[in-house]
């Protein structure tokens, strides 16, 4: 009697956490954010999240290889190289702001990016191009970035996943993407529900990154993953990421521990993100060595 109403108590804990975050979620103004935070080792770790692009998985290629590459082969020249890539980011932070969370239920994740892709190519002076051929240029690039073709894994993320399987950690994966990385980007590059127990995207949950609701929800999706009937605790679960407002301080403010990886050796970035209080590493590999150190209880 007494383990039920510590459960039911705890549950009733974790659904007053969630509806709390619901009005107080990480705002892009909050001035928390623009602060620094207490460095906190763990003490225990039972489950870990992760970003994708840029933590487990990279670009092949560049921007502009892939957009302006489908674009040349269907006689779109007119494209101004050198601006692109802020031509794209504008396209992309418009679309963000009309359809959040690319689309939701509003429209499909093919819809979202062809509003997306075509208006970069206009910002990028590509003007006068004819419905029928941005169509083409659309779907060539939609299937680039639907294919192995545009990502390869980080050399160290297998061996990081079959470690924290072997001490009994579940993994999964927050990102703010549409469903395509689980249904065939991830599998294809051997990320599969046996490495990752679950998957969320922003697509499907319709709230993003730094919301710390996102963060909630996946304490409450790993909890049939664990081994024994013990609640998740917040503290008890490491986010890795790349991005310190949408990794870090979203994870920080649902109570959770975070790392941010510098996979790209941007010096003055991770130099930055330490000086704000986050643990940055190199890679995966750094993860486990700092929690060996930490002299952390895994599972």
């Amino acid at each position: 009697m007494m383990i039920l109403s510590t459960v039911i108590l705890l549950r009733n804990k974790q659904a007053q956490v969630i509806s709390s975050l619901s009005s107080s979620s990480l705002s892009p103004t909050s001035s928390r954010s623009m602060g620094t935070w207490l460095k906190a080792r763990p003490k225990r770790i039972r489950m870990v999240t992760f970003d994708v692009t840029g933590t487990l998985l990279s670009f092949r290629g560049s921007l502009e290889q892939h957009y302006l590459g489908a674009a040349n082969k269907h006689g779109v020249e007119n494209v101004d190289s050198t601006k692109f890539a802020d031509a794209f980011n504008k396209a992309y932070k418009e679309t963000s702001k009309l359809h959040p969370c690319f689309g939701g239920d509003g429209m499909t994740a093919k819809e979202w990016w062809r509003t997306c892709v075509i208006q970069s190519f206009r910002y990028a002076g590509a003007t006068t191009m004819d419905e029928k051929t941005a169509e083409m240029i659309f779907q060539r690039i939609y299937s680039t970035f639907g294919s192995i073709q545009a990502y390869e894994i980080f050399p160290d993320a297998l061996p990081f996943l079959k470690w924290a399987q072997r001490n009994g950690l579940v993994c999964g994966v927050l990102s703010n993407a549409d469903e395509r990385y689980g249904d065939s980007i991830l599998p294809m590059l051997g990320l599969t529900h046996d490495e990752l127990q679950f998957q969320l995207f922003s697509k499907d949950m319709k709230i993003e990154k730094p919301d710390a609701r996102v963060f909630m929800t996946a304490i409450q999706t790993a909890q049939p993953f664990l081994d024994d009937d013990e609640l998740v605790d917040p503290t008890h679960v490491l986010h890795i990421g790349n991005d310190f407002r949408k990794d870090f301080e979203g994870a920080r403010c649902a109570g959770m521990h975070a790392a941010l990886l510098d996979r790209y050796s941007e010096a003055e970035l991770a130099d930055e993100w330490r000086r704000r209080g986050a643990l940055v590493f190199r890679d995966l590999l750094d993860v486990v060595e700092f929690l060996g150190r930490s002299d952390c209880t895994l599972g």
